[in-house]
């Protein structure tokens, strides 16, 4: 792909030939002589950019050429420094100083290229080609970068049952069955239990298929991840928030000995299901240990490590517990091979089985690198040839399961990766270990840095996403969260893939972390792009050699009394702050220097306020807020007229919000009682949003409460008549009612409608045609056998929450037929209903269904036997029943949940099955003869 603003292989080459291109226009009246400089560099340095994009394409050179890259890389990010410097100060001498300028940096490209001269290099690369003819079939050569990357990708239909299937996964089975018993038996005591082996062996993924299995066993269950660097708190209130299935990262506060103290009384007379997941040091473990109270409830804690020292210490004394892990054998090898690539072995054609089973041995049976060799092979379907170059590139293989031979083959992924992937996989070296990496987070930074260029009429967030998803298919990014649309919401790098993507980066200077005590970084360069873990209290910190003015993007987690201030950082493009409660308010002071910052997020729920600098940001285009308690946003945020992501968390929309035209996104604004009917009026000029998140407040006590619905719902209708995607409106008890049925223009384009809040007296027309809508929620006075007929007929449907408002309606009988809902996965039904049936074929891809009856009535619906057909449901996977029992006397409830657990019994994947029961104290005694309304 050519045309990348920014990359690792080029710089900031082609964003520089663009602003020298600009100089050159009408708007910069300059001097001839500026011009005929001006005009040379560009001439110059387009010839070396061609040339720096040949050399992406080569996985070895000479140390001369690396050097001479290196300078033109960095002279480029130079001279770019310089010209945003002058662009900034319109109001600057535009002649001497200019002059002197270009002169200087005229001269340095002359001299480069005097030294090194675009012509000669490529005849030295000829030849030397030419003298190592047997490297090139070894090593593809080829001037297209782009090789077919440029269509949007779905994610890899293959991969969420490798991530999350255990029927899919290989040589899983028995080892997870003898975890389970060692887990499972009947042991009152609580057992630690260890699974340790070398990364990329399958510990994670056997614990957690472990903990899908049985974790439904326990009063509660928690599952967190510790890494090398751990912030124990944090995961003491990860676990706390986990076995009280609540959130209480805010509700939870105090220092390490408070969360203890909590954990231990709320675990202490519960049987629980801890994992501990990737533990480096016994330190951390005797930490979060003290956490996790002995009782005789038969608890259990599953503990991975890669260090088998540390997996007996969980243990101690009780060594017999601990589990090593073995690599696949030769069997399971083959055969997870071949199912990533074929789907089996059968399919594999026949002249490349040979080559096929040496590069599985070379593998060693590590299922990371047969899984990212797989990966790699999908590409190359068509060539027995480049089969052979890469298993002959692989080396000695892994038979001493050495981290550099394995290192070796996840950098042939890399290799082969076009560069602006290369770019975008680097920079998530950014993230520390076992960072959670939010994906539209992710695809914001890289469209800040310039990494993303739109293809085929798509927008950059598309294109970002699509980027995402190819790293998702080439196995070198894990997918998170897949969602019903098969779109991974978020990632994580595996240790392995990021020890390499750091060194990568720290290599080619495009990231330098800081505060790893293990990484010595001896560069003494201008730093491009800086990533400071503040949370390690062993973190090194030594940076007396390095020069920060230049970054380009800064990331910190964590906290220190010494923070660098962003006042040295002028050429900021991205700054992201994730930090404790210390972060103060005065840091952000000076947040109008930062002239070129297209991303600022921050994440630190000390920062209360942002000052009225703010508006300066004029090139800003992401501001995330969510994370802190800023409750009013400045007056100047109107003025920053390029923003395309608004995203705070419970703020008024503001006034003028007009002007934000280029707006895409707006998230978590609240309309309350002091709003003005202007600002919402304004809110339907934003004809560009896609997605958009508000929660309404003003009350249903106001006379002029319709003035304001209508202006609302008016809005709405002219956004959803544009652009708009998503809809989510959280509707306060006690609110005012929008009238959504008014909308005169169908939303052809919405995708996502959650309004659970708005209730609507019947389903409105312009619902019916809604074609791309997958996901919705919504509340009516009741629902009836015709609201599931239209509803039922939506063609892309695949997760409605129903909610009926009215229990004093007359109720009917609810069918489903094999007609309606033919790809819906999730379905949610509550409120009043006289009962449902499912019919024989109905609803064939349902996965999940929670449903509200009222026993009584389906007691006399059924005349004493409920049949609710759920039976029929031969892909359900999940059921929550909530019984209400009002009314209902003992029998008629156990019958009813007899009835529903005999049905779901006949369904052959066993699904997961849960009773709650609603108003017990309304129940009647047997001898007591009660109606049922």
């Amino acid at each position: 792909m050519e045309g990348i603003m920014v990359s690792v292989a080029t710089g900031a080459m082609n964003s520089l030939l663009d602003k020298l291109t600009m100089l050159l226009g009408k708007e910069f009246r300059l001097h001839n002589g500026v011009k005929r400089d001006i005009a040379f560099l560009k001439d110059e340095l387009s010839c070396i950019n061609a040339l720096l994009e040949k050399l992406a394409n080569m996985e070895v050179l000479d140390l001369q050429m690396k050097v001479w890259r290196k300078q033109v890389r960095e002279m480029a990010y130079d001279i770019e420094d310089c010209i945003d410097d002058y662009m900034r100060r319109p109001d600057r001498q535009r002649s001497s100083g200019v002059i002197g300028f270009f002169r200087v940096y005229v001269q340095k490209v002359k001299e480069l290229v005097g030294r090194h001269g675009v012509a000669q290099q490529i005849k030295e690369l000829k030849d030397r080609i030419v003298e190592v003819k047997h490297r090139r079939k070894r090593y593809k050569l080829d001037s297209e970068v782009d090789r077919g990357t440029n269509n949007v990708l779905s994610i890899d239909p293959r991969l969420p049952a490798l991530y999350v299937e255990s029927s899919d996964l290989v040589g899983i089975d028995i080892p997870r069955d003898q975890l389970i018993n060692m887990l499972d038996d009947g042991e009152p005591s609580l057992k630690v239990i260890s699974i340790a082996g070398l990364g990329g062996l399958g510990k994670t993924t056997l614990a957690n298929e472990a903990y899908k299995k049985i974790s439904w066993l326990f009063d509660c269950k928690a599952f967190v991840s510790v890494s090398q660097k751990p912030d124990v708190k944090k995961i003491l209130q990860i676990i706390l928030s986990q076995v009280k299935n609540q959130d209480c990262t805010n509700t939870e506060t105090g220092d390490e000995n408070q969360l203890i103290n909590s954990l231990r009384g709320f675990l202490k007379n519960k049987r629980y299901f801890i994992v501990i997941d990737d533990i480096w040091n016994t330190q951390a473990w005797k930490t979060i240990k003290c956490a996790l109270i002995e009782n005789t409830c038969g608890s259990r804690i599953l503990v991975t490590t890669r260090i088998v020292t540390i997996a007996k210490s969980c243990c101690s004394p009780h060594h017999a517990t601990v589990n090593e892990l073995r690599p696949l054998n030769e069997a399971d090898s083959i055969s997870l091979f071949y199912k990533r690539i074929f789907g089996s072995e059968d399919l594999c054609p026949s002249n490349l089985k040979d080559v096929a089973t040496e590069i599985i041995k070379k593998c060693g049976g590590l299922p990371l690198a047969i899984i990212t060799m797989a990966s790699l092979m999908t590409t190359k379907l068509d060539s027995r040839e480049e089969w052979v170059s890469v298993c002959n590139s692989i080396g000695l293989g892994l038979q001493n399961y050495r981290v550099e031979e394995i290192e070796r083959i996840l950098s042939l992924s890399y290799n082969d990766l076009p560069y602006h992937l290369k770019t975008c996989l680097l920079y998530l070296s950014m993230y520390p270990e076992d960072y959670k990496v939010d994906m539209f987070q992710l695809v914001r930074r890289w469209i800040a840095e310039g990494f993303v260029k739109v293809e085929s009429g798509r927008s950059l967030v598309d294109e970002g996403k699509s980027y995402f998803n190819e790293l998702i298919n080439r196995s070198l990014i894990q997918p998170v969260s897949i969602g019903l649309d098969g779109q991974a919401t978020a990632c994580r790098v595996h240790d392995m893939i990021l020890d390499l993507i750091v060194s990568k980066a720290v290599e080619e200077n495009f990231i330098t972390p800081i505060g790893d005590p293990m990484q010595t970084l001896v560069s003494q360069e201008k730093v491009r792009r800086l990533s400071i873990d503040y949370r390690a209290p062993e973190a090194v910190m030594s940076r007396s050699s390095l020069i920060f003015s230049h970054a380009r993007s800064l990331s910190v987690f964590g906290y220190s009394e010494k923070m660098l201030s962003i006042s040295n950082f002028q050429a900021l493009r991205v700054l992201d702050l994730e930090s404790s409660v210390k972060l103060q308010n005065c840091y952000l002071q000076n947040i109008g220097d930062l002239f070129q910052l297209r991303y600022l997020r921050i994440a630190a729920s000390s920062i209360t306020r942002l000052p009225e600098q703010i508006g300066e940001l004029q090139y800003l285009e992401t501001l995330d807020l969510r994370r802190t308690w800023i409750r009013k946003l400045p007056a100047s945020i109107v003025k920053l007229r390029r923003l395309i992501f608004l995203l705070v968390n419970g703020l008024q929309l503001p006034e003028g919000v007009r002007n934000l035209q280029f707006l895409e996104e707006l998230s978590g604004v609240s309309m309350y009682n002091e709003c003005s009917k202007d600002s919402l009026q304004e809110l339907g000029s934003l004809t560009n949003l896609r997605t958009l998140r508000l929660t309404w407040h003003i009350s249903d006590s106001r006379s002029d409460r319709a003035a304001y619905t209508d202006i609302l719902a008016s809005s709405l209708g002219k956004l959803v008549s544009s652009r708009l995607r998503f809809l989510c409106i959280v509707r306060w008890p006690g609110s005012a009612d929008i009238p959504l049925d008014s909308w005169s223009s169908p939303p052809h384009l919405l995708r996502e409608l959650y309004v659970p809040g708005c209730c609507f007296q019947r389903i409105p027309e312009w619902m019916t045609s809604m074609a791309n809508l997958y996901r919705l929620s919504i509340r009516v006075k009741q629902v009836t056998q015709e609201i599931l007929h239209i509803l039922g007929a939506l063609p892309a449907l695949l997760d409605l929450e129903l909610r009926s408002e009215a229990a004093d309606e007359p109720m009917e009988m609810l069918s489903f037929c094999n007609s309606q809902f033919r790809c819906m996965k999730i379905f949610r039904l509550y409120g009043p209903i006289m009962g449902l049936m499912f019919e024989d074929g109905a609803i064939p891809e349902l996965e999940a269904l929670s449903i509200e009856i009222r026993a009584c009535q389906v007691q006399s619906a059924f005349a004493g036997h409920p049949d609710l057909g759920i039976h029929h449901l031969t892909s359900l996977r999940d059921l929550n029943v909530w019984i209400n029992c009002g009314g209902a006397i003992l029998q008629e409830v156990e019958v009813l949940e007899v009835a529903i657990s005999d049905a779901v019994n006949l369904i052959s994947n066993h699904p997961k099955l849960y009773f709650h029961r609603d108003n017990q104290e309304e129940m009647v005694k047997d001898d007591t003869i009660m109606p049922c309304n």
